[in-house]
């Protein structure tokens, strides 16, 4: 039987996962990572991940520190503005249309985009590089037993793993969150969401575009070109069984519907690879820490993905969690330190699942009076400047 001492051992090979071990190590821990699954780095790989992941300013400074960014920003898509499009009219077609733009609060875009197979991809080469990571993928968390002083924990493959702090970034079903108890409450909407790319006639000129009729936002987000043509990732979401009804149409009827519910904004659409269906949920962990143990991302909490908040939450996670174990290297995973994440990050995370799910209510609204009711505080939104404002900051996380 194998066993192995680490500073940190990281549950999880996402994207969260894996730029967790390479912020950590970076900074100078010796990090195990294990995941059960290979991770898919190629866009026609089976099981490849075809979402889109925008990362705004404070994500893109975390990844750069971490060695990441350069490796990133060759493919990254910018997103200057976030335009709102309501056509909840008796036709689908745009009556309120508000840009949010990035240069009334900065001097750099709200973010980047990038294909999530690519980050995998990129962050994998990444921990290559580092000698104090060690990345197991195929091998998985299977429990472990927590002290004072360290804990213990058992892998799929039989290792043993001694370690002073846990990170469980397994997932919104994580077994890390389980072996230590902690519950989590979930929200299910009956909502689904297909998730897919598209070329079109209109350039996007780096507008990320939420299209809102009823069932969900149709979210358009910038993608570099795609064969010469402009392209943008969408992620549709809709009540379940529509989606599972969008995900089997024949390829032509599914352009058809997909331009008809973007309101033509960018002229037709024209799907581009596979379609993928996931289910949409908001659920938050009761607290985020334990014995030597400290959730991030999905293990802690999950949002709709509507205003890019999902993975740029994970990311405030680790900035927060990096910057505890950096200013006092000797409490990682102290019952000190683990507080002290407690008191930072939960709050602040339970104020935007709130925020996120109140947002995603109104935009599923399919009732004439309540799209009209959406439409209007749209533009009440927007006419008040220092609000608009406030709000563009608060999704960047600058408040």
């Amino acid at each position: 039987m194998e066993r192995l001492s680490y500073d940190i051992l990281v549950a999880g090979g996402g994207v969260a996962g894996l730029s967790c071990a390479a912020a950590f190590a970076t900074a100078g821990f010796s990090v195990l990572c294990v995941d059960p699954a290979p991770p898919v780095t190629s866009a026609g790989q089976e099981g490849a991940d075809l979402r889109t992941t925008a990362f705004f300013q404070g994500s893109r400074r975390f990844l750069d520190e971490a060695g990441i960014w350069s490796r990133l920003a060759p493919h990254a898509a910018p997103l200057q503005i976030m335009r709102i499009v309501d056509a909840g009219g008796e036709t689908p077609t745009p009556r309120v249309t508000r840009d949010f733009d990035a240069a009334d609060i900065s001097d750099e875009p709200f973010g980047w985009n990038l294909p999530n197979w690519l980050l995998r991809r990129e962050m994998v080469a990444r921990l290559a590089e580092l000698p104090t990571v060690d990345f197991r993928p195929g091998t998985g968390f299977k429990s472990m037993i927590t002290r004072q002083s360290e804990a213990l924990v058992a892998l799929t493959d039989g290792t043993q793993v001694r370690c002073r702090l846990v990170i469980g970034a397994d997932g919104r079903n994580s077994a890390v969150r389980q072996a230590v108890q902690i519950g989590a409450k979930t929200i299910r909407y009956g909502q689904k969401a297909v998730v897919f790319a598209v070329t079109h006639d209109l350039p996007h000129n780096n507008i990320s575009t939420e299209v809102h009729r009823s069932g969900g936002p149709f979210t358009l987000v910038p993608l570099p070109d795609h064969d010469g043509r402009p392209c943008s990732s969408v992620v549709w979401m809709e009540h379940g069984p529509e989606v599972l009804r969008l995900a089997t149409l024949p390829t032509a009827d599914f352009n058809a519907a997909a331009t008809e519910r973007s309101a033509g904004i960018y002229g037709p659409l024209t799907l581009v690879g596979q379609r993928q269906a996931w289910p949409i949920i908001s659920q938050i962990a009761d607290r985020m820490t334990a014995e030597r143990t400290a959730l991030v991302a999905e293990a802690a909490h999950v949002v709709p993905p509507i205003g890019a908040q999902g993975l740029n939450m994970s990311l405030g996670d680790m900035i927060c969690l990096l910057d505890l174990a950096k200013a006092q290297p000797d409490q990682l995973g102290s019952a000190r330190m683990l507080a002290q994440y407690e008191r930072r990050r939960h709050p602040e995370v339970a104020l935007r699942v709130r925020g996120v799910d109140a947002l995603n209510r109104a935009s599923i609204a399919g009732t004439p009076i309540l799209r009209d009711l959406r439409a209007r505080g749209l533009e009440a939104l927007y006419a008040l400047s220092p609000l608009r404002k406030g709000v563009m900051e608060l999704g960047l996380g600058a408040r």
